[in-house]
C-alpha cells in the first residue's frame, strides 16, 4: 500500500497501512457475489513514527468504536460498485480523522456572567412570573 500523505508535513508510512477486500452487501446486480469489493484500511499507530504521541492518543480516543482486538484503527467503505474507489474513499475517512485529531483543543476558561446579563435574566424571569400571576383566577 501506498503513502497516506496527511497535510504538507505529516505522512503516514506505507508499513503502518494495510487493507483488505471483501463482498460488499447491498445492491450489486449478479456481480455481488462474485466480486469483493468492500474495503478495510488499517492503521497501526504502534508503526507509525510520523505521530506524536499526543496526537495518537487523540486518535484513539476518537476512533474507539473503530479499533480491532490488536489495537488497529479499521476505516470501511462499501459506497460504490468499484474496490479502487472503495479503497480511496477508506484513505479519505482516515485521512480527514488524522486530520480531526491533528487539531488541538483549546482548553476552556471559566468566566463570571456579568452583572447586566444577571439583571437581564432575573428581569426575564420576573416578567414570565408576572404574566403568569395575572394569569390566576382570584379563587386561587
Amino acid at each position: 500500500m501506498l503513502p497516506l500523505p496527511i497535510n504538507d508535513t505529516i505522512t503516514l508510512p506505507a508499513r503502518a497501512l494495510s487493507w483488505s477486500a471483501a463482498r460488499s452487501s447491498g445492491p450489486g446486480g449478479q456481480n455481488v457475489n462474485k466480486v469483493a469489493s468492500k474495503v478495510d484500511v488499517r492503521l497501526d499507530l504502534d508503526l507509525c513514527d510520523s505521530l506524536d504521541s499526543t496526537t495518537k492518543a487523540r486518535l484513539r480516543t476518537l476512533a474507539r468504536l473503530r479499533l480491532d482486538a490488536d489495537g488497529r484503527i479499521m476505516m470501511t467503505s462499501e459506497t460504490t460498485r468499484d474496490q479502487r474507489r472503495n479503497l480511496e474513499d477508506a484513505r479519505d475517512k482516515l485521512r480527514l480523522l488524522v486530520l480531526r485529531a491533528l487539531e488541538r483543543v483549546k482548553p476552556r476558561r471559566a468566566t463570571k456572567p456579568s452583572r447586566g446579563s444577571v439583571a437581564r435574566r432575573l428581569d426575564g424571569k420576573r416578567h414570565v412570573a408576572d404574566k403568569k400571576r395575572g394569569r390566576r383566577s382570584e379563587a386561587d
